[in-house]
């Protein structure tokens, strides 16, 4: 019979490749850690890890074991949680790592309303510009994009279409353009980082692509809120997403305009980051939580809408202004 503790062990090495950050996240002396793999290799009658400059690889038996390790640890979890059902309390520490976009659009009310439902949780919200991805994370982690280098388990909520918006103000002004080509003429506002390589736009009835670098922006900033308060001054067009559009022309009316509504940028990931392993009770409860409260415009996969939508979609009715831009030919 194996012991959950030496499989845990086990595991979480296999994920992080180090012994100092598995007993500090597991919370064990180094020496502990060690001595519990080191049993589990005797019971199984040969090594799994193998030391490689500073850090620890699997072996062939490390590999072919820790499938069945994984399996086991997962049972005990659902066994842990079955029994945890039969008490309903939810409570303890929980701290939520969020990007600067999803925080105050979206996440702030939902965890809001994790609270009243669960009122001896006591919750941490952090925004920042980078998501957390090292294994001895207890964070639950909320982040709009592809994560890529990460030791946590990800799982995809949804997936948020982009196009080109900009104040009505400034297509009165500089005319709207008709066809990608005419976007190098127009004044650029960047979101540092997004579109360094150039964009593809891909046409939704016809299926054509269109490449092209934006001009260099005067104006370039790190935050989508910024982002958004600068397109909507008048100050120029950008890329950005329908679903986060949406929530300003609600607020704000006649603010944003989408043009070349055909036109499509490519989708991003809302991505949903948490530890392997056993999990506590209120962990478990946050992350169905989450799960269940989900916009209905964010899409269960990447494809888009075969039909052009306003910038209010479904859930409100779009401006004037914004009426006019998307039936514009």
């Amino acid at each position: 019979m194996y012991d959950l503790d030496e499989l845990l062990a086990f595991d979480h090495v296999m994920r992080s490749g180090s012994l100092t950050r598995s007993a500090r996240a597991l919370d064990l002396a180094k020496s502990t850690l060690s001595r519990r793999i080191a049993q589990l290799e005797r019971k199984l009658g040969q090594p799994l890890l193998r030391r490689q400059s500073n850090r620890l690889l699997p072996t062939e038996a490390g590999h072919a074991f820790h499938v069945y390790c994984r399996q086991i640890l997962e049972l005990a979890e659902q066994g842990r949680q079955a029994l945890e059902e039969l008490n309903e309390e939810v409570s303890g520490e929980l701290h939520v790592v969020a990007h600067n976009a999803l925080a105050r659009s979206w996440l702030s009310a939902r965890l809001t309303a994790f609270m009243e439902v669960h009122p001896e949780v006591r919750l941490t919200l952090r925004t920042g510009t980078t998501p957390t991805l090292t294994a001895d994370s207890q964070a639950v982690t909320v982040w709009l994009g592809e994560v890529r280098g990460s030791e946590l388990r990800q799982e995809v909520l949804g997936w948020l279409h982009r196009g080109l918006y900009g104040h009505p103000d400034y297509f009165s002004r500089q005319g709207q353009p008709q066809h990608p080509r005419e976007l190098i003429r127009h004044t650029w506002i960047d979101l540092l980082g997004e579109t360094e390589q150039g964009l593809t736009l891909t046409h939704r009835g016809q299926g054509g692509e269109f490449h092209f670098r934006p001009p260099e922006s005067r104006f370039r900033v790190d935050q989508q809120m910024l982002h958004g308060d600068a397109l909507a001054s008048g100050h120029g067009l950008g890329l950005m997403s329908d679903w986060l559009a949406q929530a300003r022309e609600r607020a704000h009316p006649g603010s944003l305009v989408r043009c070349l509504p055909e036109w499509d940028a490519p989708a991003v990931p809302v991505t949903l980051l948490y530890p392997y392993g056993f999990r506590p009770r209120r962990l478990s409860a946050l992350l169905a939580f989450l799960r269940q409260s989900l916009p209905n415009a964010w899409q269960p996969s990447p494809t888009p809408q075969l039909e052009p939508t306003s910038v209010a979609g479904s859930e409100g009715v779009a401006s004037r202004a914004t009426q006019r831009c998307l039936s514009s030919p």
